[in-house]
C-alpha cells in the first residue's frame, strides 16, 4: 500500500483536474481580517534560537561525519567484521550523513530566505547578517538572489513579469498553430526516452540552481542572453542594489578561498564527502521545492489583464515535503507556501496558523497536494511542457498538446481589482 501510494496522484490534485478553474473571489481584505495580529509580530530571540539550532545540527552531523571512516575501519581491524560488511557499513553511514546534512543545509537556505524577507527580526541588520552569512556558507549570493526573489513575490505567476519558472510558449518552441498542429508535432519536440528524461531531471536537481544563477534559466525571457546573478550591472538589478551584489560576490570569493584552504588541509576526499555532496543535495531540495511551488499542470498562470497580486499568490501549492523533517529543518517553506506568498513578512514559525486561517476564506481555492513529492516532480517535469501564446488565464500543456485543466465558462468575466 505504501509503495503504491508513491506512484499515485494525491486526491486533491485529481480533484483539481476534474474541476473547471475560476479565479478566487476572495479579497486581500478578507484574508487580512482572519489573521490574528500577534502572528505578525517578530521575536528576535526566538529567531536566533532557530538559527542556533540549525547551526548546532549541522555541526553535530559534521562531527559525526568525521567518525564514519575510523568507525568502519575499527569494525574490520578490531572486531573481526569482514571487509565487505565494513564497506557496506561505511557507505551506508555516509549515505545517512549526506542525506541529513543536505537537508540541514537546505534548511540554512530556507532560514536565509526568511531573513531576506525581513521576517526574523525588526532589526534589518540582524536579518541581513543572518541571511548573508548562512547563504554565503552554501555559496548563495544573498543580496543578488534576495533582489530577484522579491521581484518574484511582487509578480508571482505573471507571465510577463514573474522572475522564476516562467513557462515557455508555443512559439518559443516553434510549434505549429493549435488548429493545424498534429500530435506528432508535439512528440517531435517533447517526447523523450525515460532514460533521457531521468538524466535531465538529475541535471536540474544537481546543478539547476547554479545554472539558474549563472544563466537565468527558466527566468523571465524579457532579459537578454548572458543575464546572471553575479554581474552588478545585470539588468536583474536596480542601480542602488549594485553595492549589495558586489558584497555578495566578495562573500562568495572569501568562502571559496576558505573551502580551498580547508581542502588543502583535509584532502579532496573529505572535502567531497563532508561538504560537496551535502551541498549538491541541499541544492536538490532547493530546486525541488521552488520548482514544485509554482509549476503544476493544475495551477493557472496569468497575463496582465487577469493577473493580480492575490491571484498570483494563491496560484502556488502547499506540499508536505519531507513530512516532519520539512517542518523542522526547512521551516515550513513548502508546507505553508501559499501563506508565505500572501504574508511573507510573517515569521515562518507562525505560518502554520496562517495557513489554517486562510483556508477558511479560500476554501477550495487553497491548493494543497499530498502527492509524493518525487512523483510530483516527475509529473511536472514531463507534463508541464508549454503554454499558449494567447489567453489571459492559461495552464501548462503536455507532450500531446493537451491541458489537464480547463477554464470555467465565466472564468474571465470578472477582471481582478489590482489593489484587493
Amino acid at each position: 500500500m505504501f509503495f503504491s501510494s508513491l506512484f499515485r496522484d494525491g486526491p486533491e490534485y485529481i480533484k483539481r483536474t476534474q474541476t473547471p478553474f475560476k479565479p478566487t473571489q476572495a479579497t486581500l481584505s478578507e484574508l487580512h481580517a482572519v489573521i490574528p495580529k500577534h502572528l505578525h509580530q517578530k521575536n528576535t530571540l526566538k529567531a536566533l534560537f532557530y538559527v542556533a539550532r540549525d547551526i548546532i545540527c549541522a555541526v553535530i552531523v559534521y562531527k559525526l561525519g568525521w567518525m564514519i571512516d575510523p568507525f568502519a575501519k575499527s569494525l574490520v581491524d578490531n572486531y573481526g567484521v569482514s571487509s565487505t560488511v565494513g564497506s557496506l557499513v561505511k557507505w551506508g553511514l555516509w549515505a545517512l550523513y549526506w542525506h541529513w546534512q543536505g537537508v540541514i543545509l537546505a534548511g540554512w537556505w530556507c532560514m536565509a530566505h526568511e531573513a531576506g524577507h525581513g521576517s526574523l527580526s525588526n532589526y534589518s541588520w540582524i536579518n541581513h547578517f543572518i541571511g548573508y552569512t548562512m547563504h554565503t556558507f552554501i555559496l548563495v549570493p544573498y543580496y543578488a538572489w534576495r533582489s530577484t526573489h522579491h521581484a518574484h513575490h511582487k509578480a508571482t505567476m505573471s507571465i510577463e513579469r514573474d522572475e522564476n519558472f516562467v513557462p515557455r510558449t508555443r512559439s518559443d518552441y516553434g510549434l505549429p498553430a493549435e488548429n493545424i498542429a498534429h500530435i506528432s508535432d508535439y512528440h517531435e519536440v517533447f517526447e523523450e526516452t525515460p532514460i533521457y528524461s531521468l538524466a535531465r531531471v538529475l541535471f536540474m536537481q544537481a546543478l539547476g540552481w547554479q545554472y539558474y544563477l549563472l544563466t537565468n534559466a527558466m527566468g523571465s525571457p524579457m532579459y537578454p542572453p548572458g543575464t546572471n546573478h553575479f554581474q552588478p550591472s545585470s539588468p536583474l538589478f536596480k542601480p542602488h542594489e549594485r553595492k549589495g551584489i558586489i558584497a555578495s560576490n566578495i562573500g562568495l570569493t572569501v568562502m571559496s578561498s576558505i573551502l580551498y584552504l580547508w581542502t588543502k588541509q583535509v584532502g579532496f576526499n573529505y572535502f567531497f564527502k563532508l561538504y560537496f555532496v551535502p551541498y549538491i543535495l541541499a541544492n536538490h531540495w532547493i530546486v525541488m521545492l521552488t520548482y514544485l511551488h509554482h509549476s503544476d499542470p493544475t495551477i493557472a498562470h496569468y497575463r496582465n489583464k487577469q493577473w493580480s497580486f492575490l491571484r498570483g499568490a494563491v496560484s502556488t501549492v502547499d506540499r508536505p515535503l519531507l513530512g516532519w523533517a520539512g517542518r523542522f529543518f526547512l521551516h515550513n517553506v513548502s508546507h505553508d507556501h501559499v501563506a508565505h506568498h500572501l504574508f511573507s513578512s510573517i515569521p515562518f514559525y507562525n505560518q502554520p496558523q496562517v495557513t489554517e486561517a486562510i483556508k477558511k476564506v479560500l476554501k477550495d481555492d487553497h491548493n494543497y497536494d499530498s502527492t509524493n513529492t518525487f512523483r510530483a516532480l516527475y509529473r511536472t517535469f514531463t507534463q508541464c511542457c508549454f503554454i499558449e501564446d494567447d489567453g489571459d488565464i492559461v495552464f501548462y500543456k503536455n507532450k500531446d498538446g493537451k491541458a489537464l485543466r480547463v477554464l470555467a465558462p465565466d472564468a474571465c468575466d470578472n477582471p481582478p481589482k489590482k489593489l484587493v
